[in-house]
C-alpha cells in the first residue's frame, strides 16, 4: 500500500458507520502504517481518539480534527479551504511521527440533533477536495433491501456529482434476515458491497468493544476484499480547493521572496499577513514600515512584522536603482533625474528591485492598472528569449479540474503568429501547474465547418502550433462547447483526439477571452486566478482592481511558484 485515501461517509452519521470506520482503520493498519482525518468533528465526541488508537501513525488527537460542526453548517466554503489545509497538518504529522503514512482514512461527518440538509453533499464534495475514493456505510435497520438500494444509488449520484468515486458499500445494522435482503437488492451492483451486524461502537461499557468490532468486521469484509477495493482505478479530481492548497504548499516548499508594491492597500496587507503567519512566502512590502505595521493593528493583523519593508526614499537601494535603470534605459536618453522621478512610482521601484535580485517576483493592480503593472516590466525585466509578446492567462478553477483561458488581458486583436506563442506560453503554464496540456484554439468554427477570414486566422495559427511545437496536442479551429464536451466533440469532431479534452483554451481576441473568463467564473462558479503574465524573463503578475484577499493570497503564491521553474 502506498499513498492510500479513502473516505468513510453515511447519511446517518451513525447506525453502523463507526463500525464500518474503525474496521477499515484496522484492516490498512494491519498491512502499512495507517493515519486517520477527521474534516469535521465535535471536540467533545469521543470516536476519533478510538480511531486513533485503531490506527498506528502516532498521531495526537490535536492534529487530526479539521473544522467544527458549527463552522461546517455556518460557512461550508471556507470550512472546505480550512479541510483541505487541515488534512495537509494531519498527514505531514502522520508521517513526522511514523516515519511516513501510507494510508489515511478520512471519516466524515457523525450524526447531529441539528438538521442539516447539505451535510452529506459536504461530505461528498470533502472526499473530491482531498482526491478520495469513498466507501458508503449505509444501514438497514429502517429499511428493506430496496430502501437500501435506492439510498445507495443516491448517495452515489451525488458523490460522483462532487467529482468522486464509490468504491465500495458497507451495509450495516444487519439483524435477522436483513443482510440477506439487502445483498440480494444490491446483486450486480458495480462496487463490492459488504454487510455487517448491528454492533454499538464505541461502548463505555464494554472494555473489548474494540477488539469484537475489529473481529466482527473482518470476519464480514475481509481485508483482502477491502484492499483490493482501494487499488481499483480512481481518476482523481482536481477541485479549487484542493487546488489552491497544492498552489499554496508548492510556493512554500520552495519558498521564494515576492514584492508587493501596493502596501497601502488593506487587501494586500490582509493578504501579506495570511501569506506570512504561515511562511508560504517571504515579502517585500514598498513603503513605510511603521504605516503598514500600525495600519495591521487596526486590521487585527499579527504577522506583518514578517515582512521586509523598502521606503521609496531609502538612497541605500535608490541609488544603485538610479544606475542599473540608467543602463536599461540608456537608449532612450534616460538620465539620473529622469530615473528618479520615475522611480518615485511603487510599481517601477518594486520592479526594480526584482531585476536587481532583492526579490524573485511582483504582484500589482490592486489599485493600478494592468498597464501601469505590465509596463515596467516590459521595459526593464522584457521578454523571455524567443518570447514575441507577453500575454495573459488565468487558472480556471472548476469543480473537478483546472484549465487555462488565455490570452484575456493583454493582446487585443492578435495575428497569426502571436496567437500561436500565446497557445504554446499557456501550454507551458499549464504545464508548470501540473497539468498535461491539450490546446484548442478557439473560434465560431470546427474544423473547417464555417468559413470566413476569422476562421482563416485561427486555422494558420493552429498550423504553427504544430510547426513550432509538433509534440503539444493541439486542435483548432474548434467551437468552445466541441472543445470541452466529449459528447459534442464525438458530433462536430468525430475521430479528434484532442477535441472534447481541451485544457488549454486559446481564444482569438482579447474581448472574447475576457468576456468569457468572466462569464464562466460568475455563471459558473469557478475560480479564476490570475491573469498569470506569460513570456517575461521574471515573474510579474497583475491584480484585477476588484480583487479579493483570496485572489491576492492565490496570486501571490502562483508567482512563487513560477520563480522556482
Amino acid at each position: 500500500m502506498s499513498n492510500t485515501i479513502i473516505t468513510i461517509v453515511s447519511p446517518e452519521g451513525a447506525n453502523g458507520r463507526n463500525v464500518a470506520a474503525y474496521g477499515v482503520v484496522r484492516a490498512l493498519a494491519s498491512h502499512c502504517r495507517t493515519g486517520v482525518f477527521r474534516p469535521v468533528a465535535c471536540r467533545k465526541e469521543t470516536f476519533t481518539q478510538a480511531l486513533l488508537e485503531g490506527a498506528n501513525a502516532g498521531q495526537r488527537l490535536e492534529d487530526v480534527r479539521g473544522v467544527c460542526p458549527c463552522q461546517a453548517r455556518r460557512d461550508k466554503a471556507g470550512a472546505r479551504g480550512d479541510i483541505v489545509a487541515g488534512y495537509g497538518r494531519a498527514a505531514q504529522a502522520a508521517q513526522a511521527q511514523a516515519a511516513q503514512a501510507q494510508a489515511m482514512v478520512v471519516v466524515g461527518l457523525d450524526k447531529s440533533e441539528v438538521f442539516d440538509p447539505e451535510g452529506f453533499v459536504l461530505n461528498a464534495e470533502i472526499a473530491a477536495d482531498l482526491k478520495s475514493p469513498v466507501f458508503l456505510a449505509v444501514c438497514t435497520i429502517p429499511r428493506n433491501g430496496k430502501q437500501v438500494k435506492q439510498t445507495v444509488e443516491a448517495c452515489t449520484r451525488t458523490v460522483e456529482q462532487a467529482g468522486s468515486k464509490v468504491a465500495g458499500v458497507f451495509v450495516t445494522g444487519c439483524t435477522g434476515d436483513k443482510a440477506a435482503d439487502a445483498k440480494a437488492a444490491l446483486t450486480g451492483f458495480p462496487v463490492p458491497v459488504w454487510t455487517l451486524p448491528k454492533m454499538d461502537f464505541p461502548d463505555d461499557e464494554d472494555p473489548q468493544a474494540a477488539v469484537k468490532v475489529e473481529q466482527a468486521f473482518r470476519e464480514n469484509a475481509p481485508t483482502d476484499e477491502i484492499l483490493a477495493a482501494l487499488d481499483a482505478p480512481f481518476a482523481a479530481p482536481t477541485t479549487p480547493y484542493a487546488f489552491q492548497n497544492e498552489l499554496l504548499a508548492k510556493a512554500k516548499a520552495g519558498k521564494k521572496t515576492i514584492v508587493l508594491p501596493e502596501g497601502c492597500e488593506d487587501r494586500i496587507l490582509k493578504a501579506a499577513d495570511y501569506l506570512l503567519e504561515r511562511d508560504i512566502v517571504n515579502l517585500i512590502i514598498v513603503g513605510s514600515k511603521d504605516a503598514a505595521l500600525s495600519r495591521g493593528e487596526e486590521l487585527g493583523l499579527k504577522s506583518l512584522g514578517k515582512a521586509a519593508y523598502q521606503p521609496l526614499d531609502d538612497e541605500t537601494v535608490l541609488k544603485p536603482m538610479v544606475d542599473k535603470l540608467c543602463a536599461l534605459r540608456a537608449k532612450r536618453g534616460m538620465c539620473e533625474e529622469q530615473a528618479r522621478e520615475q522611480l518615485r512610482d511603487a510599481s517601477y521601484f518594486g520592479t526594480m528591485l526584482v531585476v536587481l535580485g532583492k526579490a524573485d517576483g511582483l504582484v500589482s493592480g490592486s489599485i493600478n492598472s494592468t498597464a501601469n503593472t505590465v509596463r515596467p516590466a516590459l521595459q526593464v525585466i522584457k521578454t523571455k528569449p524567443g518570447a514575441s509578446l507577453v500575454s495573459g492567462a488565468f487558472l480556471m478553477c472548476f469543480k473537478d479540474h483546472v484549465a487555462i483561458f488565455a490570452d484575456c488581458a493583454i493582446n487585443l486583436n492578435p495575428n497569426a503568429e502571436q496567437l500561436a506563442d500565446i497557445a504554446i506560453q499557456s501550454a507551458e503554464t499549464a504545464k508548470a501547474f501540473g497539468i498535461d496540456p491539450k490546446v484548442g484554439m478557439l473560434c465560431y468554427s470546427t474544423l473547417g465547418s464555417g468559413k470566413g477570414p476569422d476562421v482563416d486566422l485561427v486555422e494558420q495559427a493552429a498550423a504553427i502550433v504544430k510547426e513550432k511545437a509538433p509534440e503539444l496536442p493541439v486542435v483548432g479551429s474548434i467551437q468552445f462547447d466541441a472543445a470541452w464536451s466529449p459528447t459534442v466533440a464525438a458530433t462536430k469532431a468525430k475521430g479528434n483526439d484532442v477535441a472534447g479534452h481541451v485544457n488549454v483554451f486559446v481564444f482569438p481576441s482579447l474581448a472574447a477571452g475576457n468576456i468569457a473568463y468572466k462569464a464562466v467564473q460568475r455563471t459558473s462558479g469557478a475560480i479564476a486566478i490570475g491573469p498569470v503574465l506569460q513570456g517575461l524573463n521574471r515573474p510579474v503578475n497583475d491584480l484585477s482592481r476588484g480583487a479579493l484577499v483570496e485572489d491576492i493570497v492565490n496570486t501571490v503564491a502562483l508567482t512563487a511558484v513560477e520563480a522556482q521553474q
